[in-house]
């Protein structure tokens, strides 16, 4: 998925679960998102799992890239984050998200958007993000 392998997913994404990619811009960064959903009996669906790769050149370290989401995302400037390890990079993850800079200008997060998939498996989702094209 645009220069990044995939290698788990949780348990919670089964045979019954769809996948779409999406690409758009927000705020002079360019995304290419992928969306696991579930349908709903009665319809609608329900999203389990969302991967956003953005690129900018606003995203220049960890700071950055909080400010940048805090701005996408609505958040109150003192969101609470916690620091984790994503294979030697510096990475933050919240209740619901995961997000590190592979390197300048280039970013990734995974998001719960409803808390699903709880914390452990939403940081083993992301610890099996593997950046593996620069571009």
């Amino acid at each position: 998925m645009d220069g990044f392998t995939i290698e788990h997913l949780p348990e919670q994404i089964d045979d019954r679960t769809s996948v779409s990619d999406f690409e758009y811009e927000w705020g002079d960064v360019s995304f290419s998102s992928r969306v696991w959903e579930k349908a709903l009996e009665g319809g609608g669906a329900k999203v389990v799992l969302q991967i956003l790769v953005m690129r900018g050149t606003g995203l220049t370290d960890m700071a950055a890239l909080r400010d940048f989401l805090v701005e996408y995302h609505e958040r109150s400037p003192d969101w609470e984050l916690t620091e984790f390890d994503h294979h030697g990079l510096p990475a933050l993850h919240g209740e619901t998200e995961a997000f590190w800079l592979p390197t300048e200008g280039v970013a990734i997060e995974v998001r719960d958007a409803l808390g699903l998939l709880g914390r452990e498996e939403l940081l083993a989702t992301a610890r099996g993000i593997r950046f593996t094209d620069p571009r």
